[in-house]
């Protein structure tokens, strides 16, 4: 890798103590494109948890403060790079060193896709992904609802039933998931247990937030949330079988997480979403009365 920091910047991986200050850093780097961000300390924990941060992970520092950092993810034979650079130390290089520096770590673990993401308004990322050799591939919505009364009941078609997660449905419910969303074009398949590990042992599970609609023995659908994600409750997947799609199980189940975020007092809902979601998600959680809050761009290389 030809690409060198700049005279006076030091690089290190992170650890979970630099949590908070990197959170500051992309806080500020949201906002410096779009006016607002979303993300929390909580939120990066939680990625870090599907990290190997020491080998995987680079925090860039200038006179004792983060000015940029990137982090791998890797899912299958791809990596997810995900970067951020503070908008005060911007136009020195420090994107460029960071992209470079996940590539060829992606490519000394054999990784066979190398992916990342930028907000959509964000010009000057998109010109760094290209240089690079990165196109975009696809586009994805943050949607958001913010309600000011109870929403509307569910209208259940005749022979659901409705219930929550039990310990005893971690298998049935992750096949249905898996079946859900073989179609999805960014859907990777983890292992039963790597995903008990990172799902349902995950520090904020809850299971009365996991749903599971049911027509006699079979799930035919069901949608699994988090208490808060970014100021938001947080609709982390929902799926409907594919001999179950075309009745309204969709609608009525979100209606039904609406619902219940509401009595607990948390009106502002979120979810993210391919744009482009062959099962026409987006128009599904705009029949619900969401709308989009922002628009992320993925870009992809191939390493092989």
């Amino acid at each position: 890798m030809s690409l060198s920091l700049p005279d006076g910047f030091g690089v290190r991986p992170a650890t979970t103590d630099d949590a908070a200050a990197i959170n500051e850093l992309i806080v500020a780097a949201d906002k410096a494109v779009q006016g607002w961000s979303d993300s929390t300390e909580a939120d990066l924990l939680d990625w870090w948890r599907l990290a190997d941060l020491a080998q995987d992970s680079w925090v860039v520092e200038h006179d004792g403060r983060v000015a940029a950092y990137s982090g791998l993810f890797a899912h299958a034979e791809n990596a997810e790079l995900d970067g951020f650079v503070h908008p005060r130390k911007t136009g020195l290089g420090l994107g460029a060193w960071l992209l470079a520096s996940g590539e060829a770590r992606a490519r000394a673990r054999g990784l066979a896709v190398a992916r990342t993401w930028c907000l959509a308004q964000d010009d000057a990322a998109r010109r760094l992904f290209e240089q690079r050799g990165f196109r975009e591939v696809r586009r994805y919505y943050r949607m958001l609802i913010e309600l000011e009364a109870p929403p509307p009941p569910p209208d259940w078609p005749e022979g659901f039933r409705i219930g929550t997660f039990k310990p005893d449905d971690a298998r049935a419910f992750y096949a249905a998931l898996e079946e859900a969303f073989v179609d999805e074009w960014s859907f990777v398949s983890l292992p039963f247990e790597e995903w008990v590990e990172h799902r349902v042992k995950a520090p904020d599970f809850d299971p009365t937030l996991w749903f599971i609609v049911r027509e006699g023995d079979e799930i035919a659908a069901l949608l699994r949330a988090d208490p808060e994600r970014g100021g938001a409750g947080w609709v982390g997947v929902i799926g409907v079988r594919k001999p179950w799609r075309k009745r309204g199980l969709g609608l009525a189940l979100l209606l039904h997480a609406f619902g219940e975020f509401y009595r607990r007092g948390q009106p502002r809902i979120a979810l993210g979403v391919d744009a482009q979601n062959p099962t026409g998600a987006t128009r599904l959680y705009e029949r619900a009365g969401m709308r989009v809050a922002y628009e992320a761009v993925a870009f992809e290389k191939a390493l092989t």
